[in-house]
């Protein structure tokens, strides 16, 4: 997969230029959150007690759920999460059953629905739903106690599964979610909390590079010293395999066994497109962080694009995906991490003289400077002016740039001419 990804990056050397400057040295750290992710081999008699508390789980945060919709409908305001933890302790009196589970577990599903309610105050969330029993995908969550060593980690209340341990931990475990997939698979997400530097790297010039996301056939990224980036297009690839594996799950009898193997059969192929999706992106955002020290992106409407025509072809490209693992990547190594504005004019911008071409239409791929005359390739023109203007916006954050003066100046001219 190494090979298939470079071999799709066209690099370009771009000319040495000067030091931009370099960030303050800050003494505070930034406390950061890491998580680790590892398939669970758990044997059948695990594997049932891992259903068992998933159960639970989704118990309690029904119980809770019901609670506080019957409590808003008697005195019109929400019910105190004090109150409703209380009740959690006087429901275990009357199900004895709840005993042998972990005590943290249920309480974190009490805190799950409290972060469920606060998502859907803050607009970023609809309002909580009952969890289904049948839904294939069930968790749990358990705040503490959960630790790994030699390959196993341990879940309270039922043991040291087997793990498929790809990398150290480092660092204090904060938070552990066991999940199943809807084919079946168990996954323990484990979170650690470590301390980065607040210093970043030296901004220079040539290490600096603009993206421009691209849906147009076959490129990804188009960046600004001409590298391009192909796009994948995983679900398009595979649309007639999940179309006949739907077609016979639309067709098997429900509750029947033919049913099940086809509903298994259909999330299969969705469980492996994500998987090369994320395989692809989390290669590609590694790439961009090591090989550059300023990362410049724009700053498109993802949700917007996806209620569009093409919305299948944009939610399959994944930009905001890539763009949430090079933001994270980048704190991570020190880099600099840009978005330039949507309203920014990028593709009607010359970037020779900084004229602004109006009369560009979408359908253009190419087009001619009528102030200078030079000839530009849309995609990549537009990744030079990200660069350019991402640049700027670095340099005002930093007052003892040498050139950002330099740069003001020159944007400042282009953005007037329009």
């Amino acid at each position: 997969m190494i090979r298939f990804l470079f071999a799709i990056i066209i690099p370009c050397h771009s000319e040495p230029g000067r030091e931009l400057g370099s960030s303050k040295n800050m003494a505070k750290t930034i406390k950061c959150h890491k998580a680790y992710k590892f398939r669970m081999e758990p044997t059948e008699l695990q594997g049932l007690e891992l259903n068992r508390a998933a159960a639970v789980a989704r118990f309690v945060y029904n119980w809770a759920l019901e609670r506080c919709q019957q409590h808003y409908k008697q005195h019109r305001r929400r019910k105190p999460w004090n109150e409703l933890s209380a009740e959690l302790t006087q429901l275990k009196k009357t199900e004895p059953w709840l005993y042998d589970f972990d005590a943290q577990m249920l309480q974190q599903a009490l805190a799950d629905l409290r972060r469920a309610y606060m998502n859907f105050f803050a607009h970023r969330a609809a309002f909580p739903k009952f969890k289904k029993k049948k839904s294939a995908r069930q968790s749990f969550r358990i705040p503490q106690r959960v630790g790994v060593k030699n390959g196993c980690v341990y879940v309270p209340s039922i043991g040291r599964v087997r793990i498929r341990q790809s990398e150290e931990i480092e660092g204090a475990t904060k938070s552990a979610t066991f999940k199943r997939t809807a084919v079946g698979h168990w996954f323990v997400t484990l979170v650690v909390e470590f301390a980065l530097p607040g210093s970043k790297v030296a901004v220079l010039e040539e290490e600096a590079i603009g993206f421009d996301l691209v849906l147009e056939p076959p490129n990804f990224l188009v960046g600004s010293d001409g590298s391009e980036v192909r796009a994948p297009r995983y679900y398009r690839a595979r649309q007639r395999e999940l179309r006949r594996a739907q077609r016979r799950l639309s067709r098997a009898q429900p509750g029947s066994r033919n049913r099940a193997r086809a509903r298994l059969r259909v999330a299969k192929v969705h469980y492996r497109t994500a998987n090369l999706r994320q395989e692809f992106l989390h290669q590609l955002s590694h790439w961009i962080v090591r090989s550059w020290s300023v990362l410049c992106f724009e700053n498109l409407s993802l949700k917007s694009l996806a209620r569009t025509k093409q919305a299948k072809s944009w939610r399959d490209a994944a930009f905001g995906e890539l763009l949430r693992q090079v933001k994270y990547k980048a704190l991570w190594h020190g880099k600099h991490f840009v978005q330039v504005g949507r309203y920014f004019a990028s593709t009607q911008l010359c970037s020779a003289c900084g004229y602004q071409n109006d009369a560009l239409s979408l359908s253009e791929r190419a087009w001619s400077c009528p102030g200078c005359g030079t000839q530009h390739a849309r995609d990549r023109n537009a990744a030079k002016n990200i660069r350019c203007e991402g640049l700027r916006l670095v340099a005002e954050g930093h007052p003892e740039t040498l050139n950002a003066r330099e740069l003001r100046l020159r944007l400042a001219a282009a953005s007037i001419a329009g």
